[in-house]
């Protein structure tokens, strides 16, 4: 069996390290009696996430890519029901018998030894999990992900600051661009991906590549901001039935809802809490709007007199270049995100002000479509034409058809190795923990 090349394996090494990285720094930054406390019913306590990752790769790695037939003994069987995220709902696992935080590290350290062991040693070996080392970036990506979902735990965790980042750049652009809106002609344009060359740790649910036509439609040139979001506030966007759907409605009201998670009005003005500043809207006001649900972006796009974008709308606004009629990687071309073109990474800690990033906007002139705030889309979650679950169901095809709406354009908490415009996020409509915003679109014929 020949070795992966020298130039695939340091690549794979550098994606897990990198991960690896920001795994530890979120756990380090607070104590454990912090890592183990339950912030929020919606969220694990921050050593589950831990020692959930190095399950991961404990059974999708250790065990799966020795090379050899079949599947080789784990470092923790024994623990493999206690981080099965799909069996033990979040709000019940501080109940189970978890490892504490300094076990729970040492078992990530003992997996990862063994990756690197395998990864130095292995190749395809003709197995499809293996080939151009798809597991490794499945694995990369999957840290990544729990990556994001930690932060998002810091985001609601009570006391002191502990995260410290630089500010975002500033923006020259936007006042320019904030309410403006691009037209994009329609046409047909290749979605999704083959999981080939650049794209080869593409998920299942991106698969295959495929035609789609598209009627034309004017997209925003940028998310919604925050001092757009507080005029609707202040308009009585909350109370005023007329906007909201039935379930919409019914979920604010219930919550006493009335406005995004962290903000509060307090002495004529609002406010937000980001990961334990306060920090007053006006002065974050051309940053997209952050921690709205569907419902609520929704309600503002009715209040605005314009609808959510489609997934498909989304994808074209993002990949597709009408000059040259070719589908690309990224709003800005072929080439793999940088600091200059989106803010990834959790660089910054929050996202930037609209137009702070002009080298990575698409040829329309279509804004921080990568990078930022997650975008909700008015689609449901379904597989592609064509679709076939690898390497198992309960990533994607169990979700399918539910009550799902989909999530686009990764945040300023994503890693560059999952930002990727054909990745496919979604959640409840109920949801606003993450970090999700919205841009607003409308059919062309609504001029």
């Amino acid at each position: 069996m020949s070795r992966y090349p020298d130039d695939l394996r340091a690549r794979l090494a550098d994606e897990l390290a990198t991960a690896r990285g920001r795994t530890q720094a979120l756990a380090d930054a607070v104590d454990d009696v912090e890592l183990t406390r339950q912030h929020s019913p919606l969220m694990s306590p921050l050593h589950w996430d831990v020692a959930h990752i190095a399950n991961m790769e404990d059974f999708w790695l250790v065990r799966r890519a020795t090379p050899g037939d079949g599947v080789t003994p784990g470092v923790r069987e024994d623990i493999d029901h206690l981080y099965d995220a799909f069996t033990n709902p979040r709000a019940g696992r501080p109940q189970l018998p978890l490892l504490d935080p300094s076990e729970a590290r040492a078992y990530g350290r003992t997996v990862r030894e063994r990756t690197l062991e395998i990864l130095d040693a292995a190749g395809a070996d003709g197995r499809p999990l293996l080939e151009d080392g798809f597991v490794y970036g499945m694995i990369a990506q999957h840290e990544q992900q729990h990556v994001e979902t930690m932060l998002a735990t810091h985001q609601l965790r009570v006391g002191p600051k502990a995260l410290h980042a630089p500010p975002p750049p500033a923006s020259e652009l936007a006042q320019e661009l904030i309410g403006t809106e691009v037209f994009h002609p329609g046409g047909r344009f290749t979605m999704g991906v083959d999981a080939t060359g650049a794209d080869v740790f593409a998920l299942d649910n991106e698969r295959p590549a495929h035609p789609v036509d598209v009627e034309p439609f004017h997209l925003g040139a940028v998310p919604v901001t925050n001092g757009e979001y507080a005029r609707f506030l202040d308009d009585g966007g909350y109370s005023r039935r007329e906007l909201w759907s039935d379930a919409g409605w019914d979920q604010i009201t219930a919550e006493g809802w009335v406005a995004p998670m962290t903000w509060e009005h307090a002495d004529g003005a609002w406010y937000r809490t980001s990961f334990g500043e306060r920090q007053a809207i006006a002065d974050v006001a051309d940053q997209p709007v952050l921690h709205v649900c569907f419902h609520e972006a929704d309600a503002y796009a009715r209040w605005a007199g314009r609808r959510l974008p489609t997934e498909v709308e989304w994808e074209y606004a993002a990949r597709f270049d009408p000059a040259s009629g070719e589908t690309r990687r990224f709003p800005w071309g072929d080439d793999d995100p940088t600091p200059e073109l989106a803010n990834l990474d959790q660089r910054h800690l929050q996202p930037a002000p609209v137009g702070a990033y002009p080298k990575g906007a698409s040829p329309l002139g279509v804004h921080q479509l990568v990078g930022d705030v997650w975008e909700w889309l008015d689609s449901g979650f379904e597989g592609y034409p064509g679709f076939a679950p690898f390497p198992y169901k309960e990533y994607s095809e169990v979700f399918f058809g539910g009550d799902f709406r989909m999530l686009r354009g990764s945040s300023f908490g994503v890693g560059s190795i999952n930002a990727r415009t054909t990745f496919r996020n979604w959640d409840l409509p109920i949801r606003r923990q993450i970090f999700s915003g919205f841009r607003l679109a409308r059919s062309a014929e609504n001029a």
